[in-house]
């Protein structure tokens, strides 16, 4: 596959890194760092090693894995690591692992001594088709997700089919969600194919495809003052579900079961606030709920969800801000929406 061309840099498919090596010779990085989490460390640092059997000469810096972790207290901690191993301006950090990694991978890259270079390998499939392109990083602030980070462009990612052999079909299914959502705001051709198939069958050119819906979106809009803002469907009331569920569950629910969630509620919004069919919102519902495991969300909490919506930094003049559809593989941004239907539209997801 050839790669796709990224503002400024370039997104590798299946080159089993090779370019990556070319980079970092023709860089003369003085340093080279792996930033993984322990789970990565034991399953993805093996197919690195094997993929770059020439490389050796790096450090690998290891964090506790989790959305709980991606904090500031522990980006302190690898900066300080970073100072402990001599680390400069001219080193160069390859963060390997799912889209914690490389959101906190990327911010700590993009702070230290005013930014360093850094390369993205994203090993899950919610790491390859969202947080691995676009240039954003971040961490959360008291569990609300990316309130601090920076739009930091990579040297460059790399896109390999074998990290997704170490995965649940709970990992699976929850970067299927992101991919579900590029058919839904951008191409009803690719929302029908992705029904057909499987998320154990997701192949590379899925993938491809899905990575390539992103860049074209951010390409024309890079720093989310338009058209990227369709890429958050789904992610205003998912967000406020997902961080609820962070901190109250003993089994917390995973990025795409949360914006599964936020699919259904903002396609039902999408039927008053942009005529979208009620027939393709059945549509939706109807396949969601099919591959997703219901979650019941209690009335005692919508409160509480209000209240964390109202923190998205999305919002504008204190309304709640959402981007909905105007019918499948079309969406529309920056719509206002009463408190009242927001929970309408999770008493319709409660209803399912």
């Amino acid at each position: 596959m050839e790669p796709i061309k990224s503002a400024g840099h370039s997104i590798y498919f299946e080159s089993g890194l090779a370019p990556l090596k070319d980079i970092v010779h023709q860089n003369k990085y003085s340093k080279v760092f792996v930033f993984v989490d322990t789970n990565t460390s034991a399953l993805c640092i093996p197919i690195f090693r094997s993929f770059l059997d020439d490389l050796e000469d790096f450090d690998i810096i290891e964090t506790d894995p989790g959305e709980e972790n991606k904090n500031i207290d522990f980006c302190i901690g690898i900066w300080k690591t970073l100072l402990d191993f001599g680390a400069d301006r001219k080193c160069l950090m390859i963060n390997l692992g799912g889209g914690v990694i490389t959101d906190m991978g990327g911010f700590i890259a993009s702070t230290y001594k005013r930014g360093i270079d850094f390369m993205n390998i994203p090993t899950t499939l919610l790491s390859q088709v969202d947080a691995s392109v676009g240039g954003k990083t971040g961490i959360d602030i008291d569990h609300v997700k990316n309130m601090v980070g920076t739009f930091s462009l990579p040297k460059a990612v790399f896109i390999e089919h074998t990290f997704l052999t170490t995965l649940s079909k709970r990992e699976m299914l929850s970067g299927f969600a992101e991919m579900i959502k590029h058919g839904l705001i951008a191409d009803h051709d690719y929302y029908q194919a992705l029904k057909l198939n499987e998320y154990q069958e997701v192949t590379p050119a899925n993938v491809y495809r899905s990575i390539q819906i992103k860049n074209e979106v951010v390409t024309e809009d890079p720093l989310e003052k338009g058209l990227r803002k369709i890429l958050n469907f789904g992610h205003t009331i998912g967000h406020a579900v997902e961080s609820y569920a962070l901190t109250h569950d003993k089994k917390p629910l995973t990025h795409g079961e949360a914006i599964a969630i936020g699919m259904i509620c903002e396609a039902f919004l999408s039927v008053k606030y942009c005529d979208l069919k009620t027939d393709e919102l059945n549509d939706i519902c109807t396949y969601i709920t099919s591959i997703y495991p219901k979650y019941t969300i209690a009335e005692k909490n919508f409160n509480t969800l209000i209240e964390l919506m109202q923190s998205d930094k999305k919002n504008e003049d204190g309304y709640i801000m959402f981007s909905l559809l105007e019918r499948i593989g079309h969406c529309t941004f920056n719509c206002r929406v009463t408190d009242a239907d927001i929970l309408s539209s999770i008493k319709h997801y409660n209803s399912l």
